[in-house]
Protein backbone atom coordinates (compact mmCIF):
# COMPACT_ATOMS: atom_id res chain seq x y z
CA UNK A 1 0.00 0.00 0.00
CA UNK A 2 1.54 3.51 -1.14
CA UNK A 3 1.85 5.97 1.76
CA UNK A 4 -1.43 7.99 3.21
CA UNK A 5 1.07 11.23 3.12
CA UNK A 6 4.72 12.34 2.31
CA UNK A 7 6.00 11.90 5.87
CA UNK A 8 8.76 13.94 5.55
CA UNK A 9 6.92 17.15 4.24
CA UNK A 10 7.95 19.98 6.39
CA UNK A 11 5.59 20.45 9.54
CA UNK A 12 2.88 23.29 9.55
CA UNK A 13 1.70 24.82 12.60
CA UNK A 14 -2.09 24.38 12.98
CA UNK A 15 -4.38 25.93 15.82
CA UNK A 16 -7.35 23.46 17.78
CA UNK A 17 -9.67 23.91 20.31
CA UNK A 18 -9.94 20.81 22.75
CA UNK A 19 -12.20 20.71 25.87
CA UNK A 20 -10.35 22.10 29.07
CA UNK A 21 -10.73 19.40 30.99
CA UNK A 22 -9.66 16.74 28.38
CA UNK A 23 -6.36 18.88 27.77
CA UNK A 24 -5.74 19.34 32.06
CA UNK A 25 -6.34 15.24 32.06
CA UNK A 26 -4.02 15.26 29.34
CA UNK A 27 -1.35 16.96 30.50
CA UNK A 28 -1.64 15.27 34.22
CA UNK A 29 -1.06 11.97 32.56
CA UNK A 30 1.53 13.05 30.55
CA UNK A 31 0.62 12.00 27.46
CA UNK A 32 2.13 13.48 24.33
CA UNK A 33 -0.40 15.43 22.55
CA UNK A 34 0.95 16.20 19.08
CA UNK A 35 1.96 12.18 18.89
CA UNK A 36 -1.07 10.92 19.99
CA UNK A 37 -3.03 12.95 17.86
CA UNK A 38 -0.73 12.29 14.77
CA UNK A 39 -1.52 8.64 15.62
CA UNK A 40 -5.06 9.20 15.89
CA UNK A 41 -4.91 10.81 12.53
CA UNK A 42 -2.82 8.41 10.88
CA UNK A 43 -5.47 5.83 12.12
CA UNK A 44 -8.17 7.62 10.78
CA UNK A 45 -6.85 7.81 7.57
CA UNK A 46 -5.87 4.13 6.75
CA UNK A 47 -9.83 3.35 7.90
CA UNK A 48 -10.73 5.68 5.11
CA UNK A 49 -8.59 4.62 2.49
CA UNK A 50 -9.62 0.81 3.24
CA UNK A 51 -13.19 2.09 2.96
CA UNK A 52 -12.27 3.83 -0.11
CA UNK A 53 -10.79 0.64 -1.37
CA UNK A 54 -14.21 -1.60 -0.74
CA UNK A 55 -16.39 0.91 -1.99
CA UNK A 56 -14.02 1.25 -5.49
CA UNK A 57 -13.70 -2.57 -5.50
CA UNK A 58 -15.18 -4.26 -8.30
CA UNK A 59 -18.27 -6.04 -6.69
CA UNK A 60 -17.19 -10.44 -7.30
CA UNK A 61 -20.28 -12.10 -7.33
CA UNK A 62 -19.80 -15.83 -8.48
CA UNK A 63 -22.07 -16.80 -11.03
Amino acid sequence: MADLYNSAAPKKAANLSINSDLLRTIRELNINLPATLKRALKDELSKREAETREWQAPDTVDA
